[in-house]
């Protein structure tokens, strides 16, 4: 095995077995808290001496218990995380942080039943005024307050400037992994990008970042070679399970670049520079751009869009809608009209983890890939 798949192979391994993974850090002493999607301060948490854990359900869930909690149309995302949450996945977490930036997010923050407390806070929609970066403080103020109590430990500005650092330099890499992977489409298929990248959720960051600075510094030894086949961006929420993108592999499509709020989204923006840790993380929600659950009235997401498939020289742009995902389809009719002017080529599926079978997605994903 090279040194470039056995890197690959040793993240792969944590985003497949992503319990597995995050109980060997608790074996080691480190205690877990669960991050509800999609966005939280994870370096408050990180500065606890707790690891952060990403919760985005299950590849294939079996759904049961959880409709007893959730309407039918809560997205399966959701409702994968409730029950995982009623079959005991997650009575590992020492705590669990809810965003709530959605109605059904705002629904399971009500109505969790797990052994770990739960901590809410609100983001500001009205993200682009300076009174919502005073009220985001305040919100990480209290969340920093009730970890503080919940875990019985200190957490210092300090410690959360020393976080920050070592959460930058995970973004900065990871944005620098996604150029380099896009010229090796070879080498990183849709699965293996999408495992390198998931694999952040469950790792202590620093330990992520040093290795995929290997695999970075690996993988740039070796030659560009052509790609005859034809180059995509996801946008969406997710884009699982790996079935679904094996798909694109079968029919010769590589994933160049994301918008997916799983992946390049969490990374996409850093944390500013400044002498006030919280009001830092604070102004980052402000700064950050381009998904529907961060309201800005300009919406830039099109247009973002269309720059990356002019960056990274994509043939078209696939939309992942998870199904029952209001704001994400709230978005569509914006950047559609926006797609047609600018000649940028799409396709929008319908996606839902919970679903058995995929060969209607195989059919669409094929017919597409004939249509470029």
């Amino acid at each position: 095995m090279s040194q470039i798949d056995e890197l690959i192979s040793k993240l792969q391994e944590v985003s497949n077995h992503p319990q597995k993974t995050v109980l060997n850090y608790k074996k080691q002493g480190k205690g877990l808290v669960g991050m509800m999607p999609y966005y939280a301060p994870e370096e408050i948490v990180y500065a606890a001496g707790y690891l952060p854990v990403g919760m985005f359900g299950s590849q294939n869930p079996q759904i049961s218990a959880a409709r007893t909690y959730l309407p039918p149309f809560a997205c399966s995302l959701m409702q994968a995380d409730m029950e995982l949450q009623l079959n005991g996945t997650y009575d590992c977490l020492d705590a669990v942080i809810f965003s709530v930036p959605c109605d059904t997010l705002r629904c399971m923050s009500q109505k969790w039943h797990g052994k770990a407390p739960v901590i809410v806070f609100t983001q500001p929609q009205n993200r682009k005024i300076r009174p919502a970066v005073d009220f985001l403080k305040a919100e990480y103020e209290h969340v920093r307050t009730e970890l503080e109590r919940i875990l019985n430990v200190k957490i210092s500005d300090l410690a959360i400037q020393e976080a920050i650092k070592v959460y930058n330099e995970n973004r900065q890499v990871m944005r620098e992994f996604c150029d380099v992977a896009a010229q090796y489409p070879q080498i990183f298929t849709p699965v293996k990008r999408h495992d390198v990248i998931k694999a952040r959720w469950f790792m202590d960051k620093a330990e992520h970042t040093a290795l995929v600075r290997e695999l970075i510094d690996a993988v740039k030894t070796e030659p560009v070679q052509p790609w005859n086949g034809k180059k995509v961006i996801l946008s969406g929420i997710m884009a699982e399970p790996d079935e679904f993108l094996d798909i694109f592999s079968e029919f010769n499509i590589a994933v160049v670049a994301d918008d997916l709020a799983q992946e390049s989204r969490q990374f996409r923006t850093d944390v500013p520079s400044g002498i006030d840790p919280l009001e830092q993380l604070a102004q980052q929600w402000q700064d950050f751009d381009g998904c529907p659950l961060a309201l800005n009235e300009d919406k830039p997401r099109g247009q973002m869009l269309i720059d990356m498939t002019k960056k990274y020289n994509a043939d078209a742009v696939v939309i992942c809608m998870m199904r029952f995902c209001d704001p994400e389809e709230f978005d569509y009719p914006i950047y559609k009209p926006e797609f047609e002017a600018a000649g940028v080529r799409y396709t929008v599926l319908d996606l839902d983890i919970e679903s058995p079978s995929l060969e209607q997605l195989r059919t669409r994903i094929q017919a597409f890939s004939e249509i470029l």
